[in-house]
């Protein structure tokens, strides 16, 4: 802006075409230029300052009269636009702004009477339907109505555009982090899955073949047939939970038609059931109601619940006998475990016993209940809502 001003000044100087008729020397003009310009360096950091100093030079410029007013005026524009494009405090940018304008339109009032109630000016060439001066006195209003109208305007619309931009990217910075929360949430549940299913996995297969390797070491030297047996359960026990632990990493490489397929289900419950009787259990089993097919997550989660009833019974309960009972109801399908031993609670203090019984019937809309009977033993009921397959 200021070479832009030194070299206007110059050319205007060069050809005698003063805006006001005449003007001051030279090094003064270049003076006013220099201060007018200078101050627009720091209008982003203070733009009212800025857009006051600005103006009350831009006035002294034009009472000295230099020879050029547009790039005073342009200089006198841009200290407008600032304040309304970047100074924060909104009230403070409208009414400063505001006031500006209105003591430029009482200077361009005074310009305005002087000139009318002055010597008389002669228009030249003057040819319109109007009084020369009343048309002088209109296009000055007008055109600084214009001017000042639009640096206020322009620099509304940049505040606007800047807050907006602003806005869209601190909602999307939002949603970045909104989206990175719930893939961690994801990753912590799909984990806490994956822990429950190697738990169920796991302690009930050791369970089991803790009991019989204990009691293969009893009978080792008085029985050896006995022993035999033990340890073959063992063996079988071993290969049962390598297979499962072989279906459980299948599942987490597979999609999610193939998880369906590798994850246990109704069927496989005689499994456990015979794996309960291999530990010393007495176990009886009833299914209730017309059998009819489950979705597979059902099925999962009642297989589940099974085994992790069983799994505490052999290891918590001291009991003799189990009983398993599974009903096919009109809209769900319940599973029943039921004991003769001390009726402890079922939970051993991993934080996968009851509570990830809950866990799983939940996602479900099941239910669980659990707790001591009335006479003897424990019990634990679970209740999921299925649909009727067609």
């Amino acid at each position: 802006m200021l070479l832009c001003a030194v070299e206007i000044t110059v050319l205007i100087n060069s050809m005698g075409a003063f805006t006001f008729g005449r003007a001051p020397s030279l090094r003064e003009q270049l003076a006013w230029v220099l201060a007018l310009a200078v101050p627009l360096v720091v209008r982003r950091r203070y733009p009212v300052a800025v857009m006051i100093v600005v103006s009350v030079l831009f006035i002294g410029a034009q009472w000295r009269q230099t020879g050029d007013n547009l790039v005073p005026s342009g200089v006198l524009f841009l200290a407008i636009f600032t304040v309304g494009a970047w100074e924060q405090n909104r009230v403070r940018a409208r009414w400063s702004r505001i006031g500006v304008i209105v003591w430029m339109f009482l200077w361009l009032g005074f310009h305005l009477v002087r000139a009318i109630i002055g010597p008389e000016v002669q228009f030249k060439n003057a040819a319109g339907p109007m009084d020369p001066m009343l048309a002088n006195v209109l296009y000055g209003l007008e055109f600084n109505i214009f001017f000042f109208l639009f640096a206020y305007v322009v620099g509304e619309m940049a505040w606007t555009a800047a807050r907006r931009q602003a806005q869209l990217e601190f909602k999307a910075e939002e949603l970045r982090r909104s989206q990175e929360q719930n893939t961690r949430g994801a990753i912590a549940a799909e984990r806490m899955r994956i822990a429950r299913d190697l738990h169920d996995v796991v302690a009930h297969h050791v369970s089991v073949m803790g009991i019989q390797a204990g009691a293969a070491r009893r009978v080792l030297d008085s029985d050896a047939g006995m022993a035999r047996d033990a340890l073959q359960t063992v063996e079988q026990t071993a290969r049962t939970a390598i297979n499962e632990l072989r279906g459980l990493l299948g599942v987490l490489r597979a999609d999610a038609e193939t998880d369906s397929r590798a994850a246990p289900g109704l069927d496989d419950l005689p499994e456990l059931l015979d794996n309960a009787r291999a530990a010393g259990l007495e176990v009886s089993h009833g299914v209730y109601g017309s059998p009819r097919d489950v979705p597979s997550a059902v099925a999962l989660s009642a297989y589940r619940v099974v085994q992790e009833a069983l799994t505490n019974v052999v290891k918590h309960a001291d009991a003799r006998h189990v009983d398993v009972r599974m009903r096919f109801l009109d809209s769900a399908l319940e599973v029943e475990v039921a004991d003769d031993g001390r009726g402890h609670s079922a939970s051993n203090g991993s934080g996968f016993g009851l509570v990830g019984m809950r866990e799983r019937l939940a996602v479900h809309g099941g239910s669980l209940e659990a707790g001591p009977r009335r006479d003897a033993g424990y019990l634990v009921r679970a209740s999921l809502p299925t649909e009727e397959s067609a």
